[in-house]
């Protein structure tokens, strides 16, 4: 079988708080952190919207073309739109666990997705390339030309040359939580992963709570849940049911 969803590699400014004590696990691992219900509706929505136009672009293209060739062009349209659509709908951010005696640390980041700008170069090209071979059924199209890939071209030039932009859109987040803030422990059953609910105290009489969501690949779920049951306090529960995910 192929793995197309591959470990991600580690940050190298990644560095392990306890890495001198054993680890219980370590493991890493892609991840949709946010409400795949919404990502999924946008996608599906988007999908309307994209065979919408593909069968515009069928419906209208030259008559002197083989029911082939305006099939395909078609086609290549809807299969490169929905591929770009998935990209953004469906990102996924970076996490990087490490399980000691001590507690539990992790890492999640986001690296700048270079993947973005050679699908809007790329996109850049096609959507020219069908307003001039448009114009020449219509001149009209000429300015269509000009402004839709005009406006890509400098989208791109931007995106490809700020430095603010990119760093916007890089994250690292590097976290310590030790057993005992630990106090609940929910195991998703909509999806693999498990919800932990953690109380820090702070100075003041105050508390910072929050929950941890801890994704793994479907075939470690048992080692993962049980190493956390074991160590968890006594008055920290474990339950199970449907986790959303707020992020």
């Amino acid at each position: 079988m192929f793995n197309l969803v591959k470990a991600p590699k580690l940050p190298p400014q990644l560095k392990w708080k306890y890495a001198g004590e054993p680890e219980l696990l370590m493991w890493a691992i892609r991840a949709r952190n946010y409400n795949t219900f919404v990502a999924n509706s946008m996608f599906a929505f988007m999908q309307l919207v994209i065979t919408g136009v593909a069968f515009i672009i069928f419906s209208n293209h030259s008559s002197n073309d083989s029911f082939t060739v305006r099939f395909l062009i078609a086609l290549g349209f809807h299969i490169f739109l929905s591929l770009t659509v998935l990209g953004m709908t469906h990102q996924r951010m970076n996490f990087a666990y490490r399980l000691t005696r001590s507690g539990v640390e992790y890492c999640k980041w986001k690296d700048f997705p270079k993947w973005a700008l050679v699908t809007l170069k790329w996109m850049t090209g096609i959507v020219a390339i069908i307003f001039i071979f448009m114009a020449t059924i219509d001149p009209s199209f000429l300015l269509g030309a000009l402004v839709g890939p005009g406006g890509m071209t400098l989208t791109y030039l931007s995106m490809a040359n700020s430095k603010s932009y990119q760093a916007s859109q890089t994250e690292y987040h590097h976290h310590f939580l030790r057993w005992s803030h630990l106090t609940k422990l929910t195991i998703a059953t909509n999806r693999d992963m498990v919800e932990v609910d953690y109380s820090i105290p702070r100075p003041g009489n105050r508390r910072t709570t929050w929950s941890l969501y801890v994704f793994f690949k479907r075939q470690e779920k048992d080692r993962i849940v049980t190493t956390f049951k074991k160590h968890l306090l006594p008055s920290a529960p474990s339950v199970t049911g449907k986790v959303d995910v707020l992020n």
